[in-house]
């Protein structure tokens, strides 16, 4: 009989575990909350966290899985309904649809034997029912439970997680702060400029914005190609640099934080309308908040503002509900996995999509479950090479961020240098060829 495998959620994560273990002859059974696929893409689900203008922010050349291109007519960065229908384009291209058991919650995973590298899964539904699978892929995604800050203080007004936000039109009639230097914060900062009396972007931190486009190509192209030159760090960060000085400028000649960070330090910012917003005053760039009073906010430069509502765009926390943190081998906020995919002792348990990518992620989760899924593969038929990677995923922690320190934040918890961790899970799948 055929080992069977759960595979938890069908978004972009799920759908690639399910296509790659499927041609490895699994029995591969989806489970999805939803009553569709897309995950974070379907955009009015609750489990999505797109609004409605949400574009990519790598280029489709940097985002499309390496076996199914997207559609040429796509624009470089496409809309959410565009890769919404892409991932069903895929699903039906691979024959997935079949496999996928909709609104099917998880409430709960448990290990039968706990510590045995092999054990089978218990998963146990939201409707009471139970079953049993040889193998457990984990593939909900990590951006969807909201973190908010804490500031001394109450505030009297609106507030909102991005998570939450949807269209631009709430903003019209309102002051609105903005809390947050991700894309996310920054997208809805420019949309806020647009509707609202007034607009406010609160940052920790100043960063290096950088355009969609450079010298005529989507920007995360040209770094793919210094990346493919095999530039060491230190020039690609003088030649971005550069780039980002002669383009755009210095940041703080704009009225934007001058960053305290060299290139890549720091998740890629794309957005080439906020410098434009702040440089004609519909965007006023604002520290990191002291407290609240009221209405009022205080900033740790002395400076205050009246606002009536406020958009908390500061990420997610890593939250995995159903199954034990230490079934995930969790220290220090965060599953210690190999590669974030591989358990140092179960050999039965993956996790998919579970990274911080500085570029396109779909590709990189392609290479994820390829990975998976041969080594499960030379587990269930008793081959060497399963032995290589048991050893590996038991005792060695690559640098996956190939001699760039991020900087220390929840949001650089599952980072990755893109070029470097592809090339790491390229050499894992290839172990496992005969």
């Amino acid at each position: 009989m055929k080992q069977a495998v759960a595979v938890i959620g069908a978004g972009s994560s799920g759908l690639a575990a399910a296509r790659h273990f499927l041609a490895c002859g699994f029995e591969v059974h989806v489970f999805e909350r939803e009553n569709d696929l897309g995950g974070n893409w379907n955009y009015g689900k609750s489990c999505s966290r797109v609004y409605r203008s949400t574009h990519t922010i790598s280029s489709k050349a940097c985002t499309e899985f390496p076996d199914f291109p997207m559609p040429r007519e796509y624009p470089d960065y496409p809309h959410h309904t565009q890769i919404l229908a892409y991932l069903r384009a895929y699903a039906a291209q691979f024959k997935l649809l079949e496999h996928i058991h909709f609104s099917a919650g998880v409430a709960n995973v448990e290990p039968v034997n706990e510590g045995d590298a092999c054990t089978r899964w218990i998963v146990t539904f939201n409707n009471g029912d139970k079953q049993q699978f040889d193998l457990l892929v984990i593939a909900n995604g990590h951006n969807w439970f909201p973190k908010f800050p804490e500031y001394p203080g109450e505030f009297s007004g609106q507030i909102l997680h991005s998570a939450e936000y949807r269209r631009p039109d709430i903003f019209t009639e309102h002051r609105v702060l903005v809390v947050g230097g991700g894309n996310s914060g920054c997208d809805i900062a420019v949309e806020a400029a647009q509707f609202a009396d007034r607009a406010w972007h609160s940052v920790r931190r100043g960063y290096w914005y950088m355009p969609k486009y450079l010298l005529g190509r989507p920007t995360d192209q040209v770094g793919e190609q210094l990346l493919s030159l095999g530039l060491p760090l230190w020039l690609r960060r003088i030649a971005a640099t550069m780039m980002h000085r002669l383009l755009v400028g210095k940041p703080e000649k704009t009225g934007l934080p001058r960053p305290d960070h060299r290139f890549f330090e720091t998740h890629p910012v794309i957005n080439t309308l906020l410098p434009y917003y702040v440089g004609q005053g519909d965007i006023c760039p604002k520290p990191d908040i002291e407290r609240f009073d009221g209405n009022t906010v205080y900033f740790v430069d002395g400076s205050d503002i009246d606002t009536d509502m406020i958009v908390f765009a500061t990420g997610y926390l890593i939250k995995f509900p159903f199954i034990d943190e230490r079934h995930l081998n969790w220290r220090d906020g965060r599953p210690q996995l190999y590669l974030h995919v591989f358990h140092p002792i179960y050999d039965s348990l993956f996790v998919s999509g579970l990274i911080q990518a500085d570029s396109g992620q779909f590709g990189l989760v392609h290479w994820q479950m390829l990975a998976a899924a041969r080594f499960a593969t030379a587990v269930r038929d008793g081959h060497d090479a399963a032995d290589r990677l048991r050893q590996q995923k038991s005792d060695q922690h690559p640098d996956l961020g190939n001699g760039i320190r991020y900087k220390e934040s929840t949001r650089h918890y599952l980072e990755v240098e893109h070029w470097h961790y592809r090339r790491l899970l390229q050499h894992c799948a290839g172990q496992f060829q005969s």
